[in-house]
């Protein structure tokens, strides 16, 4: 069976734990992450059969943000990831490899990404908290949890360390941009870049609006 009649499989599956609830991780954030990868793939020579299923089963076990369970949210997931290709009869010889890249995507579990694969894998998801999209993720994150938008005293974290407990432009300054300084791939260094800027691009308007 081809990678591609694979597809359908993974994306029932993931179908089962996307939750409408939360836009930051619904099935289209697993349908972006699977498309990423699979242009950062063909770019970066990587394999396609380790780096489709992970993208699509990154986040099997999906753990809310604010868990303090949260940084074991990609070994879980790879756990279960595993148990779902047995149970599909998935070629064994990719298990290996394909937990790997779902146990190192993950930024909270800072574990580093041994493959090209694993690497795709991980840029592929950073990329998604980036740019126009990262901006609408950071914010329907930030409503579901109850957060201000950002501090009136210092919106732009000028004088004080960013709180993203708080204040939801803060994320941006806490790990948004210092995720972009953590991709991998050339591809997705160059995309990174991108996307930063459109984030910066909108902080300064930002900025024009609430700072008069």
């Amino acid at each position: 069976m081809k990678i591609e009649d694979w597809g359908a499989k993974f994306e029932s599956k993931i179908s089962e734990v996307a939750s409408s609830d939360d836009p930051a991780h619904d099935l289209l954030h697993f349908k972006r992450v699977v498309g990423l990868a699979k242009f950062l793939c063909k770019r970066e020579f990587g394999n396609a059969q380790v780096v489709v299923p992970a993208a699509w089963l990154h986040d099997l076990v999906i753990v809310p943000k604010d868990s303090p369970l949260r940084n074991q949210a990609s070994r879980l997931s790879a756990e279960k990831a595993v148990e779902f290709l047995k149970s599909i009869d998935y070629p064994a010889k990719f298990y290996d490899e394909i937990a790997h890249a779902v146990v190192a995507h993950s930024f909270s579990a800072n574990i580093d990404a041994k493959t090209i694969e694993a690497r795709i894998v991980q840029d592929a998801h950073r990329l998604d908290g980036l740019g126009a999209i990262g901006i609408a993720r950071c914010f329907a994150t930030a409503g579901l949890l109850g957060r201000a938008f950002y501090s009136y005293d210092d919106p732009f974290c000028e004088v004080r360390s960013p709180d993203d407990s708080q204040f939801t432009v803060d994320h941006f300054f806490k790990k948004l941009f210092k995720t972009a300084e953590t991709l991998k791939t050339k591809t997705g260094i160059e995309e990174g870049r991108r996307r930063v800027d459109v984030m910066k691009s909108y902080l300064s308007s930002l900025r024009s609006e609430v700072s008069r």
